[in-house]
């Protein structure tokens, strides 16, 4: 499945450096009996609207018609990441600086793979997460997941 995503990664980059949009993730998965290839937008402002997925939409999917890589039916859908956008790149986690953040780590830190709290900091491959009673510093290499999380 990786080789489907790296190839659309390839297709859609063009169009959304001209509309001045960044690549979050780009998914290709089965869900029942039916394939999803899903590509998540964004914006500096963080504020992408159904005319900026539309025109994704419409310019990826004249794209993906031409090089016609994926050989089974498959619903294209392009979005926003939405408010729990995933963290995958050093960009993410620079814009995260100050935000609530959820991460899951590989191994054990002080007893825990679960951290939520403020990103206060990313320096060097390296954040810092204050959780209400303890911060925790936490390297790149140590994450299996992170995202954007929503405080009630």
């Amino acid at each position: 499945m990786s080789k489907v995503t790296d190839i659309v990664t390839d297709l859609v980059t063009p169009i959304l450096d001209e509309l001045g949009l960044e690549l979050v993730d780009i998914e290709y998965k089965k869900e029942g009996s039916n394939w999803f290839l899903r590509v998540f937008i964004d914006n500096e402002t963080g504020n992408i609207d159904i005319d900026d997925c539309g025109l994704v939409s419409e310019r990826l999917s004249q794209r993906l018609d031409e090089v016609d890589p994926i050989p089974t039916a498959y619903f294209l859908e392009v979005s926003s990441p939405g408010a729990e956008r995933p963290l995958r790149k050093e960009s993410d986690f620079r814009k995260a600086v100050g935000r609530h953040v959820h991460i899951v780590t590989k191994e054990p830190l002080e007893g825990s793979t679960v951290f939520e709290g403020e990103l206060v900091s990313f320096e060097d491959g390296r954040l810092t997460v204050k959780e209400a009673k303890k911060t925790y510093v936490i390297s790149l290499d140590q994450i299996d997941a992170a995202r954007m999380a929503i405080v009630f």
